[in-house]
């Protein structure tokens, strides 16, 4: 008879795929890197470079750009391709609005990327918490630049607008796969429920900046990309960032291939032509990264567009 082992039930192993030559991450100045993790330990943060294990990290900490995570580093939620642990988050840290705007500050940041973990257990999602946090940095920051990658906050009625009332510059929520790989990949969260809190949070307000990410690699076919670029459209977000999905480890859902440069070259001529304000794609494209020069890039379509407009020119 055979022994069936405990530990391998409902937990499928997914082998990893070698990867290719073309997803390497950069050290770019190593003291700078250091800089950038001491100033994080100081203040205790976590930071989705560390509890996501970005392939990014070395690069972006070279040059100061942290994405802080708040609301502790245990999701609520398992969704099949992230690293993140899942469980009973703890209690909010009232002092962690202080200590992002500090680390902000510290790190001279001209554009802060904050995001958190799900947070199904509170009753508004941790919408308050992004509020307070945002407000805070800004206090303390006039200059730079906030970016609040959210949650869906699903069933959590119009708990987002409190995101929203804090004006962060650009609102962003990633959208990740298509509709047809949702229980799987993401068995939480609802595809049009995430297409609709991006659509809302325009309709409130126009000016703030919206922006979305899709992974690729996990199963989906070139029809049901191009539905998602059509929906965030009509959804109008700004920003669209595309990059592949990369497995982290046997546990987590299986990779079906990579892409190659040339086909994320292709999807972002593709997501130009549908007028998206700014598209980034490339395999190691990440939402927060480059997240600065992309703000810059951002402002200045957006110039160029009403410039435009006002002169009378078509806008295809």
């Amino acid at each position: 008879m055979k022994i069936r082992h405990p530990e391998k039930i409902n937990k499928p192993i997914n082998p990893l795929k070698k990867k290719p030559n073309w997803i390497r991450s950069k050290l770019i100045n190593g003291q700078e890197f250091f800089l950038t993790k001491s100033i994080v330990n100081q203040y205790k943060l976590k930071t989705v470079c560390q509890e996501a294990n970005c392939p990014n990290i070395t690069e972006c900490w070279s040059k100061r750009h942290a994405t802080f995570l708040i609301m502790g580093n245990t999701c609520t939620r398992a969704c099949g391709f992230c690293d993140i642990i899942t469980g009973k988050p703890k209690p909010l840290d009232p002092l962690e609005p202080l200590k992002i705007s500090s680390a902000v500050q510290k790190l001279s940041l001209k554009h802060a990327v904050i995001t958190s973990v799900d947070r199904d257990d509170l009753e508004d999602g941790g919408a308050n918490h992004f509020y307070k946090v945002i407000i805070e940095t800004r206090k303390n920051n006039p200059d730079t630049s906030i970016e609040a990658l959210t949650p869906d906050f699903l069933r959590k009625e119009d708990s987002y607008k409190k995101v929203v009332d804090a004006k962060p510059d650009v609102f962003n929520h990633n959208i990740e796969t298509v509709p047809r790989l949702y229980k799987k990949v993401r068995p939480g969260s609802r595809y049009f429920s995430s297409v609709e809190l991006l659509k809302n949070v325009k309709k409130i307000d126009n000016n703030i900046f919206t922006k979305s990410g899709l992974m690729v690699g996990l199963g989906e076919n070139k029809d049901e990309i191009l539905q998602v670029l059509d929906d965030l459209k009509s959804a109008e977000v700004d920003f669209l960032t595309i990059g592949q999905y990369l497995q982290p480890s046997v546990k987590h859902r299986p990779l079906d291939r990579y892409y190659k440069p040339e086909e994320f070259e292709e999807l972002e001529t593709i997501a130009k032509s549908k007028k998206f304000l700014l598209v980034s794609s490339s395999p190691l494209t990440r939402s927060s990264y480059h997240a600065d020069e992309n703000f810059t890039k951002l402002q200045n379509n957006r110039i160029n567009q009403t410039n435009a407009q006002s002169n009378g020119q078509k806008i295809n």
